[in-house]
Parts: structure tokens; C-alpha cells; sequence
């Protein structure tokens, strides 16, 4: 058996003990943060892939917290254009920030679903939510008000 002693003043192991103490806090928290980030990233957003029926449409957007009519009130194939001009930067942007990159997409055919917004916050009616969906995954989605002072955001609820 060995048995090791050592003379430290009691200022310098204060410091040592609170020192160690402090940098086991901040492991657990960040530890903590980066769990908790993962299951809010992981959960509060809906995967784009696999989306191939009305029904997984529906529920993508009730993921989101939507409630729209039962059968889209229109749908159209778009064709993403090759190159996009300073006229789409507005809108590309809206997609990026949503994770949704459609410059990926550029000479594809795509699916637009329209579908009516039930439950828009305001109580607004007529409102509107686009999917637009390319070989079962959604590219890209946007919630409008077709109204002459209507409005553009991204598919989460305001």
C-alpha cells in the first residue's frame, strides 16, 4: 500500500476544487444544450423525404401545426428553372432559411400542392400552404394569402 501526503495551502486547493467544479458544470451543460438541440431539431421538424400521398402530404403539414382542406385545391407541375435571376433571390432565400435548397433542384420537375389553410392564427380565410415536391421529397413550401396586401412566409406557424 502507498500513501502519498502532500502540504497545500488551503487558498490553492480552493481554487483547484472550484476550478474543477466549474469546469464539470459547464461539461453537463454543454453536454445538456447539445442533447436538448438535437431532440427539438430532431422532432419539431417533419423529414421532407418519403412524402408520397396525399395522406403524408396532409400530415407533413400537421407536423408544422396546419390544418388544410382534405384534397389539395390545386397541383401543378413546375419546372425549377435552370438558372434564376435576381428575381428569385427573395424567394430562395425564404427556402434556404426552411433548410430547403431549390438551386439543387434548377431544370427538375417539380409537384406544387396547394392546399386551404383551416386554422391560420389569425383567423384569416382563404390563406393558403404550397408543397412542392420532387420524386416523393419536399424541395421546398411556402404559407400565402393570395389577397392583393397578402402575405409570403415559410411553412412554420407564425
Amino acid at each position: 500500500m502507498l500513501i502519498v501526503t502532500a502540504k497545500m495551502p488551503k487558498r490553492k486547493l480552493t481554487l483547484g476544487v472550484a476550478a474543477a467544479a466549474l469546469l464539470c458544470c459547464c461539461a453537463i451543460a454543454l453536454n445538456f444544450g447539445h442533447a436538448l438541440s438535437r431532440e427539438v431539431s430532431g422532432s419539431a421538424l417533419p423529414s421532407p423525404k418519403g412524402v408520397k400521398s396525399n395522406q403524408d402530404r396532409i400530415d407533413y403539414l400537421s407536423a408544422y401545426g396546419w390544418q388544410v382542406s382534405e384534397e389539395p385545391i390545386a397541383t401543378q407541375e413546375l419546372l425549377i428553372p435552370e438558372e434564376m435571376d435576381s428575381s428569385y433571390s427573395e424567394y430562395l432565400a425564404l427556402q434556404n432559411s426552411q433548410g430547403f435548397d431549390l438551386q439543387k433542384y434548377a431544370g427538375k420537375r417539380v409537384k406544387r400542392y396547394t392546399y386551404e389553410v383551416l386554422n391560420y392564427p389569425t383567423g384569416e380565410t382563404g390563406v393558403q400552404v404550397n408543397l412542392l415536391i420532387c420524386k416523393n421529397t419536399v424541395v421546398g413550401g411556402e404559407v400565402l394569402s393570395p389577397q392583393l396586401d397578402g402575405f409570403l412566409h415559410g411553412l412554420a406557424m407564425p
